[in-house]
């Protein structure tokens, strides 16, 4: 089988498909992706980058979309010389959100094309507006409208959609519904699992830790607002008071990947840590930066509570990870979350604003641990049951390919 990828920043949500794939003997998997620095064994890439940036001061609303028609113009030249070189897909698979779709099938007409949908954006009901606030200037509506000229542009091009969540699919428009298949990509359950002898050492520090101390860890991709930064770092001061012997760990860099960067160019880290000042306990609050993945499963193994928040947005891998290593999850009771997480079940739910609820719901599972023990197997057992990667996702994933297949003949 011939197998066409495309994802600006290899492998992303395609790693174990591609990664299994391309083990395949006669299987010929290629990769179109903007990045460099990374290979999978079976699999060729081929790099790409847009001729220029989008246009200084073209309208505001139309900044993301002339940048997705650069990448999906760079993508299909690229498509168009794997055309004349006699490589022609049995199937291809691309990520929506940076355009790079788009054109394909004005490439490979015949060839089947399964594109991934992560994000509809929403006016009302989602991330936009979710934060109390002033009531939204209504420029935000059209510009909210005109940000899914992209969305609508691959659900019309794409055969067939690929959502990881219900609630993801839910966004989409009703008429594109049919389209589109939740299929997530997959937690490797055995990798990330519980495992009693783990030990972490704090980078820096002669400190190591092990799941007999108190530990409260956090991780997002880039400490920001979208994932509830300034709420858990406010519910700190409280927990590092009634826990002394407590210590904190946080996994994340100091970008912005999702809504309006931090004022006068500083990082939400930095505004957090001049508002609370003398009230929070840097000697016990470590924060790690971005971290390798061994080394982030080892942060999740050691955990006694982890503290996963999110606005009404795409659902992080980081959390069903915490889950698989069965962690108990304080989670922000937002609908991505709640589609997973069921409150003194298998995790426990607070109010994403609310600092104090945070905090006790964190000093009860660390005051009382024996508590949470069937939360933290329910938690497990979640993710092995509905997100196993070789049980249940990637099987999935080759059902919607040969799916995809079969309907195109």
């Amino acid at each position: 089988m011939k197998i066409l990828f495309v994802h600006q920043n290899f492998p992303g949500q395609y790693l174990h498909l591609a990664r299994y794939l391309g083990a395949i003997p006669g299987n010929e998997v290629i990769f179109i992706t903007q990045r460099e620095d990374a290979d999978l064994p079976g699999v060729r890439k081929i790099v790409y980058k847009p001729q220029r940036p989008p246009t200084p001061g073209v309208h505001h609303y139309l900044s993301e979309t002339e940048a997705g028609v650069l990448a999906a113009q760079n993508v299909a030249r690229v498509a168009l010389e794997l055309a004349e070189t006699g490589f022609v897909p049995d199937v291809m698979l691309a990520h929506n959100g940076w355009g790079e779709p788009w054109y394909l099938k004005d490439v490979f007409p015949d060839t089947p094309l399964i594109g991934y949908f992560e994000f509809f954006y929403r006016r009302h009901g989602a991330d936009v507006g979710f934060e109390p606030g002033p009531p939204l200037i209504f420029d935000v509506g059209p510009r909210i409208r005109t940000k899914n000229i992209g969305n609508l542009l691959a659900l019309d091009a794409v055969d067939f959609g690929q959502c990881p969540t219900k609630w993801q699919k839910s966004l989409y428009p009703q008429e594109y519904q049919s389209k589109l298949h939740i299929v997530h990509e997959g937690i490797d359950t055995q990798i990330v699992a519980p495992d009693p002898s783990a030990r972490y050492a704090i980078p820096g520090t002669d400190i190591e830790l092990t799941v007999d101390d108190e530990v409260v860890t956090y991780v997002a991709r880039n400490l920001e607002p979208y994932r509830g930064f300034p709420s858990f770092m406010r519910s700190l001061p409280a927990v590092l008071a009634q826990r002394p012997n407590a210590r904190v760990l946080v996994v994340g860099g100091d970008e912005t990947s999702y809504g309006p960067p931090a004022s006068n160019g500083e990082s939400f880290r930095t505004q957090m840590l001049a508002e609370l000042g003398s009230a929070l306990d840097l000697t016990r609050v470590h924060f790690l930066g971005k971290v390798p993945y061994s080394s982030f499963v080892r942060i999740l193994q050691i955990s006694s509570v982890h503290v996963y928040l999110t606005y009404p947005f795409v659902l992080s891998w980081s959390m069903l990870e915490a889950m698989s290593a069965a962690c108990v999850v304080v989670g922000s009771r937002t609908k991505p979350v709640e589609e997973v997480l069921r409150d003194g079940e298998n995790g426990l739910l607070v109010e994403l604003f609310s600092p104090d609820e945070i905090a006790h719901r964190v000093v009860d599972v660390l005051t009382h641990p024996k508590k949470y023990e069937s939360v933290r197997a329910n938690a497990r057992q979640t993710i092995v049951d509905n997100y196993d990667l070789r049980t249940i996702c990637l099987p999935a994933q080759l059902r919607l390919i040969n799916m995809v297949a079969r309907k195109m003949l």
